[in-house]
């Protein structure tokens, strides 16, 4: 694992206006980095990352049964109780799932280790699908990569090989959805929208705002109309603290995600991993917070609920602090400290994404920060066949 620093394309901006890829550029900043890459060898990337997404996949979809028909696990994962016999269900029936991300800490010389599951509302898939593997082509095309150069990028063939699975027990009428200013999560669904057209299934997009409510409890579009299958790229644990939430268990709407997916996305999924699987080569030590015993000197501690970095405190090992801003409060868990490791000084977290229940590609992310919050950059990666042998194209 290497970082290269590359030219940029030259017509990368207009080859982003091009895709839709209008979020490039976030309050003046730059979200998408190519001024460098990230090179891995093959071995690196089966062995470091695939295999050990596909292991921690399992592992924690294996802990769902046993976690929602426990009352005193969702009361530890702070999940409302009038939710527990409808997430219970969805489980019980299978409902269908679609995808995830899982974070990492890799540096290319120790074992991957297990930050948290983005299991909900994971983001940066576009740039991870779509627009990092088009950089990859260009690239070549340029002359600046050499033609047998790859990348752990199979997204959008297993999204659309998902979709086409699960087609069949989606009750129609079918919409994607986000917050309608939010263009990041209005690029996401937008993807999303693509993948699914092309696996054959007639669906619509549709803000979150502009979902209504019967007279009878269930959810409407904009022509009054029941719907029956809604991707929300929205929190549940939001909806659930929410008075639009309160109709969900009765609504008969199928959700993608999944109800049950709600325990994975939980933070506290990850002292339970640790608990059933203590000293697993990718995991972190991890605790309830009120149940912190023997965590080593330095430790992180994350709200149940947070995202893109917000109100985590980390206290590391020579006893500095770094703590980050946020709106999120309420129950919190400690993880054992293991900081991101450091590329020309920035710090580098690898996401590795599950379609289905498949390892199929990651994105990079990298901050000037030891916390990464949403302002960090997304930058490329490559496997290719030179850093088998040390040289690379630059």
């Amino acid at each position: 694992m290497r970082r290269v620093p590359t030219a940029e394309r030259p017509d990368w901006r207009e080859r982003a206006a091009e895709s839709g890829f209008v979020f490039h550029t976030i309050d003046g900043e730059p979200y998408w980095d190519e001024s460098a890459y990230y090179a891995f060898s093959l071995r690196e990337i089966e062995d470091d990352i695939e295999t050990p997404t596909e292991e921690l996949h399992a592992m924690a979809v294996d802990l769902v049964g046993d976690i929602v028909n426990s009352e005193w696990r969702m009361r530890q994962m702070d999940i409302p109780e009038r939710y527990w016999d409808w997430i219970a269900e969805s489980w019980k029936n299978r409902d269908p799932h679609l995808y995830g991300r899982m974070d990492f800490a890799y540096d290319g010389k120790s074992a991957a280790k297990l930050y948290e599951l983005n299991y909900d509302t994971p983001t940066s898939l576009f740039e991870s699908a779509f627009f990092q593997w088009q950089w990859l082509d260009d690239m070549q095309k340029l002359g600046r990569l050499p033609v047998a150069a790859d990348q752990f990028n199979s997204i959008y063939e297993c999204l659309v090989e998902a979709f086409g699975a699960i087609a069949k027990y989606l009750p129609r009428p079918f919409y994607l959805s986000a917050v309608a200013d939010s263009n990041e999560d209005q690029g996401t669904v937008a993807y999303l929208h693509d993948c699914a057209v092309q696996a054959g299934i007639q669906c619509e997009m549709l803000n979150i705002e502009d979902i209504g409510i019967s007279a009878d409890g269930r959810y409407t579009d904009l022509k009054d109309q029941i719907i029956g299958t809604l991707f929300k790229l929205y929190p549940l644990e939001d909806l659930f603290r929410e008075d639009f939430g309160e109709y969900l268990p009765k609504s008969d709407l199928l959700l993608i995600e999944p109800p049950w997916k709600s325990v994975l996305s939980n933070k506290g999924i990850l002292p339970i991993l640790w608990e059933k699987h203590s000293g697993h080569p990718n995991l972190l030590p991890s605790y309830f917070d009120q149940a912190v015993t023997d965590l080593p000197r330095g430790w992180v501690r994350k709200p149940l609920y947070s995202r893109e970095g917000a109100n985590i405190r980390m206290r590391l090992d020579d006893g500095r602090e770094v703590t980050s801003d946020g709106p999120y409060q309420g129950p919190q868990i400690r993880q054992a400290a293991h900081p991101l490791p450091q590329f020309d000084g920035n710090y580098t977290l690898v996401g590795s994404w599950v379609v289905a229940d498949r390892a199929c590609g990651m994105g990079i992310r990298e901050d000037v920060s030891l916390i990464t919050k949403d302002s960090a950059r997304f930058v490329p990666h490559v496997i290719t066949a030179e850093e088998r042998s040390g040289t690379l194209m630059a």
